[in-house]
């Protein structure tokens, strides 16, 4: 499988990686200038813990939210509660919120049907996945939401339309998404130990397994599509 269908697509797949490092290091430039308070990991943390458990709340809402409604990259959202939290808490954090949000989503098109999810999913996102998760099974779809970029929030609410079960469901959605928030909510801390450079590297990595992701969504659904059936569980 070639990495990009055509030098078009690479070419926006390296902008869309160079675009989103260069905007990082100048947000961190810019708020290391004029906002120094931000970057005073120390007394950020001291200041949040202020607000006692309804900080994390706020946060694990957040990355909900981003699963069921809201355009914000889950990822966006693990690196912030790295920076703020630690690695530790800021992973315990962005995974629940995450779990959260999946199962509203797979329980909310239990609840209402198709029809609900034709309304709230682009009707693109329908054609290219709809039955994807009835034709894989477990091992399919933990392969297909392991990867960053993926359209994993439109399978939640399709995976509502299957016979699936939630435990069974939201057992898949915690392994597989757990690989890339470890690393972004890690690089989150990085970047409040002043260690820029591997907060850098690793933000990179999850931006270039995201933009190939991203543009090459159809060849990894037809890929899992084709292996699934001859995997032996």
């Amino acid at each position: 499988m070639k990495l990009f269908s055509s030098r078009a697509d690479r070419r926006r797949g390296i902008a869309a990686a160079v675009g989103v490092a260069v905007l990082a290091v100048g947000l961190y430039v810019l708020v290391s200038r004029y906002a120094g308070f931000i970057t005073d990991t120390a007394a950020l943390r001291a200041w949040l813990d202020q607000f006692g458990i309804f900080a994390p709340i706020v946060f694990i809402g957040l990355q909900a939210l981003q699963v069921i409604v809201a355009p914000i990259p889950g990822q966006v959202v693990a690196l912030v509660a790295g920076y703020l939290f630690g690695p530790l808490a800021g992973t315990m954090y962005s995974l629940t919120g995450v779990l959260i949000g999946s199962a509203v989503a797979f329980s909310l098109s239990k609840r209402f049907g198709r029809s609900f999810v034709e309304r709230v999913i682009h009707e693109d996102v329908i054609a290219r996945f709809d039955g994807f998760v009835d034709t894989v099974g477990v091992p399919g779809l933990f392969a297909f939401v392991i990867i960053p970029g993926l359209p994993d929030d439109a399978i939640c609410f399709l995976s509502g339309l299957t016979k699936w079960s939630l435990p069974t469901f939201m057992a898949v959605i915690a392994v597989g998404r757990l690989p890339a928030y470890v690393l972004t909510v890690y690089a989150g801390g990085e970047l409040a130990s002043g260690r820029f450079l591997s907060a850098m590297a690793l933000i990179g990595l999850v931006v270039a397994a995201s933009a190939i992701g991203y543009y090459k969504q159809d060849a990894v659904r037809d890929l899992v599509e084709r292996f699934e059936p001859r995997l032996p569980f």
